[in-house]
């Protein structure tokens, strides 16, 4: 049985929008809309140039959300995010002046260039939805998503994200470079003038709200679920991991899971949509040890053993049948 064929159809119009701007990057697309029906946050980690900022703006554009950029550096403060408590000298009242933060897609432009104290002032936005100044507490406009750039090359003036805030990321995104005919291809869109220019919205925030509510409905069998606990306590058990994926992950993978399905036209969660998407919903979580790093183990290796070595619900071993 298919599911909503109109909640898969304004996924696939955003889709096919972004498109018209990223060239060539139709994975990075959609894992951000994924993102998006899932009410989740998405860190794009990759060299500059690639399209990071622009796939933000992209996203925000086609679902006419409201959008927000804050450039991360080194002198932001907390305040400049959040916002700020202003005294009205007419009122006599203290009146809120809001910050970036206040928006339906925020850009964190360089997240790694800030200081600790200023990436945790993003920590009970983009859990919680909303953020307290002063002892007052603002609800965010739904719906909400950060998407936050790093550059994985430059380290000299950047501070690692905490193991708390890469949690709260429920995808990791890789642009990477274009290929040789794609590079001449985004050459050839912006010759005269950028494509973004022309970009419109294709859907609203009330449809994007409905996608959202629609992904929350598909079905997820037991058996994916346990499935998607192994390999979670898989990462927590690895020999070259020291800190493994929280519960998070575990929830991570079942609303991407679902994302991916209702994309593909099902209306039921197969392990293979939990095995395509463990890398982006795992990897960057993972705290690897210091004997790990030294011999070149990434957390992208880590899932790949995993996903190889977890045997997947309905499979025959030694002709018997799992699950």
């Amino acid at each position: 049985m298919a599911t909503d064929t109109g909640a898969r159809a304004i996924a696939e119009r955003i889709m096919d929008n972004v498109k018209k701007v990223i060239l060539g990057k139709d994975e990075a697309i959609r894992l951000g809309v994924i993102a998006l029906m899932c009410q989740g946050h998405v860190l794009i980690e990759d060299v500059p140039g690639v399209g990071k900022t622009m796939l933000a703006k992209s996203l925000a554009r086609s679902t006419g959300c409201s959008f927000s950029r804050i450039q991360f550096t080194p002198d932001l403060l907390p305040s400049d995010i959040t916002g700020v408590s202003i005294f009205n000298q007419k009122t006599s009242e203290f009146q809120f002046r809001a910050g970036p933060i206040i928006a339906q897609v925020v850009l964190a432009d360089e997240i790694n260039r800030a200081t600790p104290k200023t990436q945790s002032a993003l920590l009970e936005a983009m859990e919680e939805r909303q953020v307290t100044v002063e002892g007052v507490t603002h609800p965010l406009p739904g719906p909400f998503m950060v998407m936050a750039t790093q550059n994985p090359i430059e380290y000299e003036g950047t501070f690692p994200l905490p193991e708390a805030q890469l949690d709260r990321f429920l995808l990791r995104i890789r642009l990477g470079y274009p290929t040789f005919e794609q590079e001449i291809a985004i050459m050839d869109s912006q010759q005269l003038h950028h494509p973004f220019e022309d970009l419109a919205s294709v859907v609203g925030p009330r449809e994007v709200l409905a996608l959202q509510e629609e992904t929350r409905k598909i079905y997820v069998d037991p058996l994916v679920k346990q499935y998607i606990a192994t390999l979670v306590e898989g990462s927590r058990k690895h020999r070259d991991v020291a800190l493994g994926c929280s519960p998070r992950a575990s929830l991570a993978l079942q609303r991407t899971g679902q994302a991916m399905t209702l994309l593909q036209g099902r209306d039921y969660v197969l392990p293979d949509d939990v095995k395509e998407l463990a890398e982006p919903v795992m990897a960057h979580r993972l705290v690897l040890t210091a004997a790990a790093r030294m011999q070149g183990v990434d957390g992208r290796r880590v899932v790949q053993e995993l996903t190889d070595e977890v045997v997947v619900p309905g499979a025959r071993v030694g002709g018997r049948l799992l699950g």
